[in-house]
């Protein structure tokens, strides 16, 4: 925001130098660019923050400054004499689309003299960069820069059906904008226009073909107000973006709409001549009334570490605009003023009142009392889902939370709901909200692949959406990796990830079905707790033939998805120590011969429980076939078990005693056959 110097003083009287205001400004919370001079007069440039649209005109840095050096604040009075027929009787205004335009205004100007602007003018728009048009415009492109609210002035004359319209485009409707460019337009966008074409762009920009010329005598003033969102999205399509858009981006004040329209009748009725016509054309909502604020003053030192008197705190608040409700020795309660849309909550007024008292007021050393803080337990959960991964020597990723549909089809396995669809695509096709992180994780793994990246490792946690009919989706966070590793090798990652969180905890493998992955290298992921409690953990599976060839990958490519929700219900984060073992460990080769039905999973659990407590670990090794020498419809599964005492070393017939038990277990379970 480039502000003028001689122009402020209109509105305040500024005893101190361009320098000292600027840094007083900076000091408040708009920070100084550069100061220039430009002509006689100099120009300021100021950083202004997006929460801060109030300061996008003069009158708003002419009101802090009034505030900072404890000045009075002039404005002008807006009051343009009317005269004629009512202003209904010229023109005519309708809202189709009160969403993407809640307020429309309308003035008529008859008899204009439109003529160059006087020397005043000219220079004023020159400082702060603006060039000069005619009066009728560089008195709308005053008032914005005065105010902060956009205006548009449209020659009646040349409106068709002397009307304006405030619609949705039309799908591929075009128009010609007074830069002279035409642009075609979507249904998404707001339109001005008359009864047979658009003659506006609603909050981006006016129409070459109702622009006023020296020609015009009657003019149509509008003033509105428009939906942000649809004013960014509109000028972001176009690439087109104006210091209008630029400001109802940022929100306009609603109080102000009708006060910059009346200003611009005011001071085209002085320059250019012409009579107003009476009333105005008003449709939309009047400016809602705005929730009282309590500010306890025993907050200021407990936030801020100092002590401001009350009767200090009461003028600053004041002179920032806040009406006062009601106080006494204890507090005050004001309403927030209509352009500081930011100001909501007690917080807020302590900080308006640090920045305009003077952060510099606040002794390096002043004591404020802290609470620590401390991280919920899903951070801590995550702090060591990351650590495992990382040590596993996997990187994070970060992607997009949109895929394109035949990506979203390839891999759904936490709902068969159709995906939710994005109306604009983020990237090309890429447009249904992923209900799973696999796909994208394998687009990033085909673009290293591309780059010829050696190792391609990777992880992310981030949510995904499962939808529910007409509601807002289900967000659940999960994890998911890719590897270059086989099934064994990722399974071994998650359960290093499951010991990270609870050593306790056991991971159980069993079939499913997904097309995604190969039917003889996947699993459903389930674990259980000390309490033998069992949660869907996720699922885990190495990439088929098929699905490597959609994501157009070279290599064998494995893939693990976990839900958080069930690595949070089984964690167990308060530090635990384990006494290293004493005695040496025993290892014994168990070869069982089972159906072809029997699951290792199963298998497993029945080993542990039978070799308790002497069972360290079980690791499974390798699994044969041969009907000729085990028989139809039979397997033999090879795997390791790790025998330990806390109490002494085992001997060879004690560890020969528990492996007698787990074959007896097994067969009695199982129907297992030791192989010899």
């Amino acid at each position: 925001m480039i502000v003028s110097w001689d122009w402020l003083k209109q509105y305040v009287a500024l005893d101190m130098t361009p320098a000292e205001l600027a840094e007083r400004l900076m000091m408040a919370g708009l920070n100084h660019e550069d100061t220039h001079q430009v002509g006689d007069d100099w120009a300021i440039n100021l950083e202004v923050t997006s929460n801060r649209p109030d300061c996008l005109g003069h009158i708003g840095i002419a009101r802090e400054a009034a505030v900072l050096f404890e000045r009075e604040l002039k404005l002008p009075g807006a009051q343009p004499v009317s005269r004629g027929p009512s202003v209904t009787e010229l023109t005519d205004v309708s809202v189709e689309n009160p969403k993407q335009c809640p307020r429309y205004t309308a003035r008529v100007i008859r008899g204009v003299k439109v003529a160059a602007s006087p020397r005043w003018l000219v220079n004023r728009l020159a400082t702060v960069g603006i060039g000069a048009i005619n009066n009728v415009v560089d008195i709308t492109n005053y008032v914005l820069l005065e105010c902060g609210q956009p205006l548009h002035a449209f020659d009646l004359a040349r409106l068709a059906g002397r009307r304006i319209i405030v619609r949705q485009a039309r799908e591929g409707e075009t128009f010609l904008a007074i830069n002279h460019k035409s642009y075609v337009l979507d249904a998404t966008m707001c339109v001005i226009a008359d009864s047979q074409r658009a003659v506006g762009l609603g909050g981006v920009m006016g129409g070459a073909e109702t622009e006023v010329s020296l020609q015009t005598k009657e003019l149509l003033i509008e003033a509105a107000e428009f939906d942000p969102m649809s004013i960014r999205g509109t000028a972001r399509k176009l690439s087109l973006h104006s210091d209008s858009s630029y400001r109802f981006e940022r929100g306009v004040d609603p109080a102000g709409v009708d006060w910059a329209s009346r200003r611009t009748c005011e001071l085209i009725l002085e320059l250019a001549d012409g009579d107003l016509a009476e009333g105005v054309i008003d449709i939309g909502q009047q400016p809602a009334e705005r929730r009282p604020i309590t500010l306890r003053f025993d907050q200021l030192p407990r936030i801020l570490g100092i002590e401001i008197d009350g009767r200090v705190v009461r003028r600053i608040l004041t002179a920032l605009g806040n009406k006062e409700l009601r106080a006494d020795a204890g507090h005050v309660e004001v309403i927030p003023p209509s352009w500081r849309r930011d100001l909501s909550r007690e917080i807020d007024l302590v900080e308006e009142l640090a920045r305009i008292y003077g952060y510099d007021k606040i002794p390096e050393d002043a004591s404020v009392p802290m609470a620590p803080s401390h991280r919920t337990e899903t951070d801590r959960v995550l702090a060591k889902v990351r650590q495992a991964l990382t040590a596993a020597g996997f990187d994070e990723a970060m992607t997009l939370s949109v895929v394109e549909e035949p990506w979203s089809e390839a891999f759904s396995p936490w709902t068969t709901a159709a995906p939710l669809r994005s109306s604009t695509p983020v990237l090309r096709r890429a447009d249904r909200l992923r209900r799973s992180l696999v796909p994208s994780l394998l687009g990033a793994r085909q673009m290293n692949e591309s780059l010829a990246n050696p190792v391609i490792e990777l992880f992310e946690i981030a949510n995904v959406y499962l939808p529910r009919g007409g509601q807002l989706p289900e967000e659940e966070l999960v994890v998911s990796l890719t590897s270059g590793g086989d099934y064994f090798a990722v399974k071994g990652v998650v359960e290093g990830v499951l010991a990270a969180l609870n050593p306790a905890a056991e991971l159980l493998a069993r079939p499913t079905q997904q097309e995604l992955f190969d039917a003889q290298q996947s699993a459903e992921l389930w674990v259980r707790d000390a309490a033998d409690d069992e949660l869907l953990l996720g699922y885990l599976g190495q990439v088929s033939a098929n699905a490597l060839k959609q994501f157009e990958l070279r290599g064998a490519t494995t893939v693990a998805e976990l839900n958080l929700s069930a690595l949070a219900a089984i964690a167990n984060l308060i530090p635990q120590y384990v006494q290293p073992p004493m005695f040496p460990a025993v290892e014994r080769d168990l070869n069982l011969v089972v159906d072809e039905a029997v699951l290792w999973a199963d298998l497993a659990g029945t080993v542990r429980q039978a070799a308790a407590p002497f069972a360290e670990s079980l690791a499974f090794q390798d699994v044969y076939r041969n009907p000729e020498r085990l028989g139809p419809g039979k397997k033999s599964l090879l795997f390791t078990l790790t025998l330990r005492s806390g109490e002494g070393t085992l001997t060879g017939e004690q560890a020969d005693f528990v492996c007698s038990r787990v074959v007896e277990a097994c067969h009695a379970t199982h129907g297992a056959q030791l192989r010899a």
